[in-house]
């Protein structure tokens, strides 16, 4: 009755990390041809830190953590 039952739980890890991956690549894909040119990689990797600043920011505010 529980033949390949343990087999079965150990495909779970590997196939939660291949469902991550590939929604990484096909998030992160479309982004790679616009990093090629100075300008876009720029304005990329300001809007990336400047929503985790934002993010920071707002959650220390919501948990009434000490402000810096």
């Amino acid at each position: 009755m529980f033949d390949g039952f343990w087999d079965n739980v150990f495909r779970y890890p590997r196939y939660l990390i291949t469902i991550v991956l590939g929604l990484f690549l096909n998030t992160f894909a479309p982004l790679m041809p616009l990093l090629k040119r100075p300008v876009t990689s720029i304005a990329i990797l300001g809007l990336f830190v400047s929503s985790l600043v934002f993010l920071t920011f707002t959650l220390r505010a919501m948990l009434g953590l000490s402000p810096i």
